[in-house]
């Protein structure tokens, strides 16, 4: 633990107390307020395990400013690479504007810089001019779609019950050995996938058993957004688009950056939370149209 003055007041400098229960209370009541939901049943599941760090001032007895490191590994472009992704960003509303999210990104980026290939991070538009003070720098980002022309309704696929234990290892399994499908992908961070299909995407989740393949995957009227696919054996990606789309899916928008792109239109994404980064690949990632797998933001 680490004392810290700021503009006269002290904080305690807490970091990767996850086992904390009452750190991770804190922790998940600030989370709570801010973006309306709390990390304790991903906790208590198993799956908060080692990359995903906390930063956090405490002031008193609670947590009132954090910045957490998400340790990730990509294939990029065929390549290995351990980025670096900045999340929960959060401030207690009785602390802002006292600069204790600039001293949690500081230490960050001080510990993480030179042993990463980048540092990264989603940003909503009411903090564009806030990043660039610490020489982070705006990518853009594209999305890939086309319309659906086929379909293969031989291919039985099954909606995972994320309640049952058999069906989260099935997705463990398949995240953990997949091959990568896309340009830039996560690699076998398990941790963050089950977070998703527990939580926010639990009715998202299906297997295709001729495949052993996992798709996670959202179905809105006549579109198919398909947010990653975890397969263990190289497989056409359009095989497998053709055999989860239904008859009244007409349009599919692909949530990470396929291997082949010559199919799809390719979009620049527009009104979501702005992508920053720096260091080493900024050039690589700045020079190519891609997009990180929706899955892979914290």
């Amino acid at each position: 633990m680490k004392y810290v003055n700021i503009n006269g007041k002290g904080y305690q400098f807490v970091i990767g107390y996850g086992k904390n229960n009452e750190l991770r209370k804190s922790l998940n009541d600030l989370t709570q307020n801010i973006f309306g939901f709390s990390f304790e049943q991903w906790y208590q599941d198993g799956y908060w395990k080692n990359q995903y760090i906390p930063y956090s001032l405490t002031y008193g007895d609670k947590i009132v400013s954090n910045v957490s490191v998400n340790i990730m590994d990509f294939k990029v472009f065929g390549e290995d690479k351990r980025y670096i992704q900045l999340g929960t960003v959060m401030t207690n509303p009785d602390y802002r504007r006292q600069g204790l999210s600039r001293v949690l990104i500081e230490k960050a980026i001080e510990d993480y810089h030179g042993n990463c290939d980048l540092i990264y991070l989603f940003a909503n538009n009411s903090v564009l001019d806030f990043y660039p003070k610490f020489e982070f720098e705006e990518l853009k980002q594209f999305q890939c779609v086309k319309n659906a022309n086929t379909i293969n309704t031989q291919v039985p696929i099954k909606r995972l019950n994320m309640n049952e234990d058999s069906s989260r290892r099935i997705v463990i399994d398949k995240v953990m050995h997949a091959i990568p499908i896309s340009k830039v992908s996560m690699c076998t961070n398990a941790e963050l996938i089950m977070f998703y299909c527990t939580l926010f995407m639990a009715d998202n989740v299906y297997y295709l058993d001729n495949y052993d393949a996992v798709v996670i995957a959202d179905f809105t009227e006549d579109t198919v957004e398909v947010m990653d696919i975890f397969c263990t054996q190289s497989i056409p990606l359009d095989i497998i688009l053709d055999a989860i789309r239904n008859e009244s899916v007409k349009r599919i928008v692909l949530s990470f950056t396929p291997q082949d792109t010559s199919a799809y239109e390719t979009l620049l994404i527009k009104g979501e939370d702005t992508l920053f980064a720096m260091g080493k690949d900024l050039e690589l990632l700045n020079s190519n149209q891609f997009m990180f797998p929706k899955l892979s933001h914290t």
